[in-house]
Protein backbone atom coordinates (compact mmCIF):
# COMPACT_ATOMS: atom_id res chain seq x y z
CA UNK A 1 0.00 0.00 0.00
CA UNK A 2 1.24 3.45 -0.58
CA UNK A 3 1.55 6.42 1.87
CA UNK A 4 -1.31 8.32 3.11
CA UNK A 5 -0.17 11.55 1.68
CA UNK A 6 1.74 13.02 -1.56
CA UNK A 7 5.39 14.51 -0.51
CA UNK A 8 5.28 17.49 -3.01
CA UNK A 9 8.77 18.82 -4.66
CA UNK A 10 9.85 21.59 -6.03
CA UNK A 11 10.31 22.07 -9.63
CA UNK A 12 13.74 23.13 -8.72
CA UNK A 13 14.57 20.18 -7.03
CA UNK A 14 13.22 17.97 -10.10
CA UNK A 15 14.93 19.81 -12.34
CA UNK A 16 17.95 19.29 -10.63
CA UNK A 17 17.49 15.10 -10.12
CA UNK A 18 16.67 14.64 -13.65
CA UNK A 19 19.91 17.15 -14.65
CA UNK A 20 21.60 14.58 -12.04
CA UNK A 21 20.02 11.25 -13.72
CA UNK A 22 21.17 12.54 -17.05
CA UNK A 23 25.13 13.49 -16.08
CA UNK A 24 25.60 10.40 -13.84
CA UNK A 25 25.04 7.59 -16.27
CA UNK A 26 23.52 5.74 -13.36
CA UNK A 27 20.19 3.94 -13.34
CA UNK A 28 16.61 6.18 -12.66
CA UNK A 29 16.43 3.47 -9.23
CA UNK A 30 20.30 4.30 -8.40
CA UNK A 31 19.46 8.34 -8.03
CA UNK A 32 15.86 8.26 -6.97
CA UNK A 33 17.67 6.10 -4.08
CA UNK A 34 20.33 8.23 -3.49
CA UNK A 35 17.92 11.35 -3.02
CA UNK A 36 15.31 9.17 -1.43
CA UNK A 37 12.61 9.98 -3.83
CA UNK A 38 10.11 7.20 -5.25
CA UNK A 39 11.48 5.57 -8.22
CA UNK A 40 8.24 5.88 -10.30
CA UNK A 41 8.15 9.13 -9.28
CA UNK A 42 11.57 10.40 -10.72
CA UNK A 43 10.99 8.30 -13.95
CA UNK A 44 8.00 10.21 -14.44
CA UNK A 45 9.59 13.24 -14.11
CA UNK A 46 12.19 12.36 -16.35
CA UNK A 47 9.79 11.03 -19.10
CA UNK A 48 7.48 14.34 -18.89
CA UNK A 49 10.84 15.97 -19.46
CA UNK A 50 11.76 13.88 -22.22
CA UNK A 51 7.92 14.67 -23.70
CA UNK A 52 8.64 18.86 -22.79
CA UNK A 53 11.94 18.85 -24.81
CA UNK A 54 10.07 17.12 -27.87
CA UNK A 55 11.95 13.59 -27.43
CA UNK A 56 8.74 11.45 -25.70
CA UNK A 57 6.76 8.63 -27.46
CA UNK A 58 4.54 9.57 -30.31
CA UNK A 59 1.03 11.04 -28.74
CA UNK A 60 2.73 11.81 -25.37
CA UNK A 61 1.48 15.31 -24.14
CA UNK A 62 3.85 18.02 -23.41
CA UNK A 63 3.03 19.44 -19.81
CA UNK A 64 1.98 23.22 -21.39
CA UNK A 65 -0.99 20.53 -23.25
CA UNK A 66 -1.62 19.01 -20.05
CA UNK A 67 -2.76 21.80 -18.59
CA UNK A 68 -4.78 23.39 -21.54
CA UNK A 69 -6.49 20.04 -21.78
CA UNK A 70 -7.26 20.67 -17.89
CA UNK A 71 -8.11 23.81 -18.45
CA UNK A 72 -10.46 22.74 -21.24
CA UNK A 73 -12.28 20.08 -19.31
CA UNK A 74 -12.97 22.54 -16.20
CA UNK A 75 -14.68 24.87 -18.65
CA UNK A 76 -16.51 22.31 -20.33
CA UNK A 77 -17.48 21.55 -17.08
CA UNK A 78 -18.38 24.30 -15.66
CA UNK A 79 -20.65 25.15 -19.54
CA UNK A 80 -22.74 22.09 -19.17
CA UNK A 81 -23.56 23.16 -15.81
CA UNK A 82 -24.72 26.40 -16.86
CA UNK A 83 -26.32 24.76 -19.69
CA UNK A 84 -28.24 22.31 -17.08
CA UNK A 85 -29.00 25.74 -14.99
CA UNK A 86 -30.43 27.51 -18.00
CA UNK A 87 -32.70 24.05 -19.02
CA UNK A 88 -34.07 24.52 -15.71
CA UNK A 89 -34.52 27.58 -15.48
CA UNK A 90 -36.45 27.69 -18.95
CA UNK A 91 -38.38 24.92 -17.98
CA UNK A 92 -39.85 26.80 -14.85
CA UNK A 93 -40.55 29.79 -16.85
CA UNK A 94 -42.44 27.47 -19.22
CA UNK A 95 -44.53 26.42 -16.66
CA UNK A 96 -45.22 29.30 -14.99
CA UNK A 97 -46.25 31.53 -17.86
CA UNK A 98 -49.10 28.48 -18.88
CA UNK A 99 -50.57 29.02 -15.38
Amino acid sequence: MGSKYTKRYSAGYRRDAIALVHSSGRTVTEVARELGVSPESLRNWVRRDQADRGEGAPGELTSAEREELKRLRRQNREQQQTIEILKKATAFFVKESGR
